[in-house]
Formats: C-alpha cells, structure tokens, sequence
C-alpha cells in the first residue's frame, strides 16, 4: 500500500506539490495569526486577573470544541474555501499559545519582579525586560503544541473545501482506496513529527543555555 502510495506521488507531483503548498500554507498563516493575537493578549490580561480570569475561562472552553466541529461553525459564518480554514485553524491554534504564554508570564518569579520595580523601572519595562524573557520558553512550548495541531488540524480542511493533503485522505475513504488515502495519511504524519522534533531542537538551542542545571 504505501509503495503504491509513494509511485501514485511520483507520477503526480504537481497535483501532489499544490496539495502540499496549500497545506502548508493554510498552517502557516493559522498558526502566525494565532501568534500575533495570543502573545498581545496574554501581556494585556496578564495583570487584570479578573479579565485574565475570563478570557482563560473562555479559551479553556474552546479547547474542548472538536477540530472538525469549528470547521463545521466556519461553514454557515464564511463559507467554503481557504479563508474559512484559515479562521477555524487560528482558532484552534489560539488555547496552546494563550495558556502557555499567560501562565509563564504570570508564573515568572516575584522576586526578580519586585527587585526590578526596586530599581525604579515601570510596569511596561518590567514587562519588556523581565517577565517577557523569562516567560519566552513557555511562549515557545505553546507554539510548538499549536503548530503540531494546526498541521494535524488542516486535515480536515477539505470538508468546507480549503483543500491540502486532506484531499487525498478524503477521496480515499470515499473511493475506498487505501493507497490513494496514504498519499495524504503518510506525508501529514510525516509534517508533524517533523515539526514536533524541529520545534524541539530549536527549543533545546534556545532556551537550554539559560537552564543553569
């Protein structure tokens, strides 16, 4: 099955490289929106605990929503296409990064905050120079998670019609063809472990510099 898989890939490459390119794509821009609206918002909520404690109320809600059932809630708000996918995976992206970007900025230790206020800086330096540090390697174990979902995530896509590798997995069940269902099962599974052990690395390269132990 997979050789018949991996000959159908060769002797399609086209098909097979825009299917790719659209999955990528998809994921990417999910995942960069995610980013772009999630760190702002943990550094805004961060020392308002009571607006903290609805937003983190909210998003741990979102969390419990299925992937396919947020892309079915695009379906009537936006229709069918890329767009709609893009939207539903940002969503799904959202709860990983939030979380770990709130709770490393809060969880950042009181003690090096206060010597900081000591020293005369402002909350908005204090903010910049220490707890967004600090905080950066939970900020970047959350958009590891959330980048491993939305890739695992955009399968789907090809229910409101975003397309991507998914395609090939849903005509295989249809078709009932293994083979042709590998041809998007395999290289997605491939996508996330690569991305999940990349994320890794660069995570260790990072921050592991910083980990006195």
């Amino acid at each position: 099955m997979v050789a018949e898989a991996f000959f159908w890939i060769v002797e399609n490459q086209g098909q097979f490289l825009r299917a790719l390119w659209r999955h990528l794509l998809m994921s990417g821009i999910s995942l960069g929106l995610a980013v772009s609206i999630a760190l702002p918002l943990a550094v805004l909520i961060v020392n308002y605990s009571r607006f903290a404690f609805v937003v983190i109320n909210v998003v741990n809600a979102m969390r419990t929503v299925p992937s396919l059932a947020i892309l079915a809630i695009m379906l009537p708000l936006f229709g069918i296409g890329i767009g709609p996918c893009i939207v539903a995976l940002t969503v799904l992206a959202l709860p990983p990064i939030l979380l770990n970007a709130y709770v490393g900025l809060r969880d950042v230790d009181p003690d090096a905050v206060e010597a900081a206020i000591g020293m005369g800086m402002s909350k908005g330096q204090v903010m910049r120079s220490i707890r967004v540090p600090l905080a950066a390697p939970a900020m970047f174990a959350g958009t590891r998670t959330a980048a491993v979902q939305v890739l695992a995530g955009a399968t789907l896509a090809p229910f409101i019609g975003g397309g991507g590798l998914g395609d090939f997995i849903a005509t295989g069940i249809s078709m009932m063809n293994t083979s042709r269902l590998l041809v998007g099962a395999v290289p997605i599974a491939l996508l996330t472990l690569t991305t999940e052990f990349s994320f890794g690395w660069l995570e260790r390269k990072l921050f592991s510099e910083r980990d006195p132990t």
